[in-house]
């Protein structure tokens, strides 16, 4: 969050593994983790940190990976298979069946038409979900196992990555067409964390490698490269020294990041801060909090704000 503050603690006085919140909200999925979990792994309670009750149960047959909430919508991803409910009473809507998904990929957008996207039956592919309207589109996004998954707010474009870590795409989700690719590096990662800013000009992503890269989402950037033209922004980015041999290989088609922020090795994960701040907040899985700024015109070595170690320490 921003400004970085610790506004409130509650004490399960045993394992909770996953959380999540319908916005900023009181209410919350908990999903039991730990050595002693307090609730079964494989049932979400909804909880009203108000009341300090629990308002609402899905069991299910098999470990829950994954939760994700909307107004609308509760979303329950197991290792192959997705539910989606209806947040009201809980009256089931929808299933979908999916890839191995050990980690619960799953990205559902937070604002207009309810957007599902999430691996699909076959490796590599994903499936984007019109909520609404019950329809969906599958879409090739890579040649191996998808490793993370994200959407824009509006639910208009959405991002994977595979498990090689070295390649992010931007797909639109209205047509499954590709928008953008962009890449992370050419060695090997585990990309844990992709996120939108709000305005889905800007993308940023973590990995086990250290670095945060930002990068730029304009409409100059696009990755049609058929013709071999180039806009007038592609000419004076600096990143696209390699520019002549798009089309030919691979990998300089592909568009580096427009800035970077160095952190410790440490699985993490990234988002935005507020619209009229160009920052950048991580949180690492060993409880640092890093705030970081980066310049729209310029780009490079993001200027680092704040560092904070949240857990383990007295604070």
């Amino acid at each position: 969050s921003y400004p970085f503050k610790d506004t409130f603690q509650r004490d399960f006085d045993s394992g909770v593994g996953m959380a999540t919140m319908l916005f900023r909200s009181n209410i919350l999925a908990l999903v039991g983790g730990g050595v002693r979990p307090k609730f079964p792994p494989n049932k979400v309670i909804l909880w009203d940190d108000h009341q300090m009750k629990c308002i609402g149960e899905l069991s299910f047959k098999s470990d829950v990976k994954g939760v994700r909430l909307r107004k609308d919508r509760v979303v329950v991803v197991l290792e192959q298979r997705i539910y989606i409910y209806q947040i009201s009473d809980l009256k089931l809507l929808d299933t979908m069946d999916t890839f191995s998904n050990p980690l619960g990929l799953c990205g559902l957008s937070s604002k207009d038409a309810a957007i599902l996207i999430c691996p699909d039956k076959k490796k590599g592919f994903i499936r984007i979900n019109n909520c609404d309207t019950n329809t969906h589109i599958e879409v090739k996004a890579h040649e191996s196992a998808i490793s993370s998954i994200t959407i824009s707010q509006d639910g208009k474009l959405c991002a994977t990555a595979s498990d090689k870590g070295t390649l992010i795409r931007i797909f639109s989700t209205k047509e499954g067409k590709l928008m953008q690719e962009l890449r992370r590096g050419s060695d090997k990662a585990d990309i844990a964390s992709i996120s939108f800013d709000k305005s889905s000009k800007w993308l940023a992503c973590t990995s086990d490698k250290g670095t945060v890269h930002v990068f730029s989402l304009s409409e100059t950037h696009k990755v049609v490269y058929d013709n071999g033209e180039e806009s007038a922004e592609e000419r004076k980015n600096p990143t696209s020294v390699f520019k002549f041999m798009k089309g030919v290989i691979p990998y300089f088609s592909s568009e580096w990041s427009f800035a970077q922020l160095r952190i410790p090795d440490s699985r993490s994960i990234v988002a935005f801060g507020p619209p009229d701040k160009n920052y950048i907040i991580v949180v690492t899985y060993d409880g640092k909090y890093y705030l970081a700024e980066f310049d729209t015109k310029t780009g490079g070595d993001c200027r680092k704000v704040m560092e904070k170690q949240f857990i383990g320490e007295d604070n």
